[in-house]
Parts: C-alpha cells; structure tokens; sequence
C-alpha cells in the first residue's frame, strides 16, 4: 500500500514517485504513486512531502511546493521551525 510505504520513508530523506511505486510493486507507475499521494488528506500523518520526481526536483505538494520545500528543509536542519514566522 503507497500510504503505508510512505510511513516507512525515514524524517529527512525522500523517496521518488518511480521507487514509491516499485516498492508497493507497481514498477512503472510513477503516476499511480502520485495520483496517491495526491489523494492524501492527513499528510501531516501521512509525509507524502518525501516524494520528489526521479531527479529530485520537487513536484506538486497539496500545500503547495514552498511548504514542500519548507518541510524538507526542516527535516534536514537546513531551517528552523521559527523560519516561516520571520
């Protein structure tokens, strides 16, 4: 299941929408991972902030890509919490 994989993805790392479907065992379907992700309506439960594009680059975020970033920042110590306050 893509969510359950999801809670898997270590705090500060990311995984690829192509790895996400592999790992669930639909290889291929990088679309399907994120039609998933997409559909996520806990994400603050549920990180699907962890998912980038095969490259890395950041895609779509339901919060929009700078929360994306934002969260990914926080995660590697790269920003602080307070950060978004300033």
């Amino acid at each position: 299941d893509v969510w359950q994989r999801l809670l898997h993805i270590p705090y500060g790392e990311t995984l690829s929408y192509g790895q996400l479907a592999s790992d669930v065992g639909k290889p291929g379907g990088a679309r399907i991972a994120g039609w998933a992700c997409g559909r996520n309506r806990i994400a603050i439960l549920i990180p699907c902030h962890r998912v980038v594009a095969a490259d890395g680059a950041l895609t779509g975020y339901g919060g929009g890509k700078a929360r994306k970033a934002y969260l990914l920042d926080l995660e590697r110590g790269a920003t602080s919490v307070f950060a978004a306050a300033t």
